[in-house]
């Protein structure tokens, strides 16, 4: 957070509105949940979740869970993202169905429904300061990035975002990045940079 004191949505409102929602969404969704599982299972077989480790506040790990879009590894394309892309996973991902598990971890504490997206441990120490701000607050299904360029932006802009985000969090806004979230998913914008199937690996920064 920036130098002010938290807000009382900040301290407690936040996550009283993130387990109102999303408890009453699992609830809502679940014959949505079960006809995707369903559909993963017959068309990419077992496991139908993927589950990965991610930083999240504070970059405490957690495990993510996801509904499976990927081949399993080959030998030939062991670290090969594209090549492992389903027509099932692309569907599932130009819709974000593939997220609707995290419900699970909004209602477990782990994620917000808004917030910097949690991506990969190991780009933990990849990070400038500033850059690792980002983990102040708990990462989201959604966030300022996604709503603003989501895969079509650059890490430094995407970064520069969700820091942003921590720095002016609020009901209002998280409302306004929940209401543009759905309105970017109904266009399908920028849901994939340019030339790639996945978001580009993060190396570093230039700004260090």
């Amino acid at each position: 957070m920036n130098s002010a004191s938290p807000t009382f949505y900040q301290r407690r409102g936040k996550r009283a509105f993130d387990a109102l929602i999303s408890g009453g969404g699992l609830i809502l969704l679940a014959p949505l949940l079960a006809a995707i599982a369903l559909f993963v299972r017959a068309r990419l077989g077992s496991p139908v979740f993927f589950r990965q480790p991610r930083p999240g506040r504070a970059a405490r790990p957690f495990t993510i869970v996801k509904f499976r879009t990927l081949r399993v590894s080959s030998s030939d394309h062991a670290d090969d993202d594209a090549a492992r892309m389903t027509s099932v996973g692309r569907a599932l991902r130009a819709l974000s169905l593939d997220e609707l598990p995290e419900l699970l971890n909004v209602v477990r504490g782990d994620m917000s429904l808004v917030g910097p997206r949690p991506l990969l441990m190991q780009y933990l120490e990849r990070y400038t300061p500033e850059q690792r701000r980002r983990h102040d607050v708990r990462p989201g299904i959604t966030g300022w990035a996604q709503v603003n360029g989501r895969n079509a932006l650059s890490w430094e802009e995407k970064f520069h975002l969700d820091v942003w985000y921590v720095d002016h969090c609020s009901f209002s806004l998280d409302l306004k990045i929940l209401a543009m979230t759905m309105w970017k998913l109904a266009a399908r914008d920028g849901i994939s940079q340019p030339g790639h199937a996945t978001a580009t690996e993060f190396l570093g920064s230039t700004e260090r």
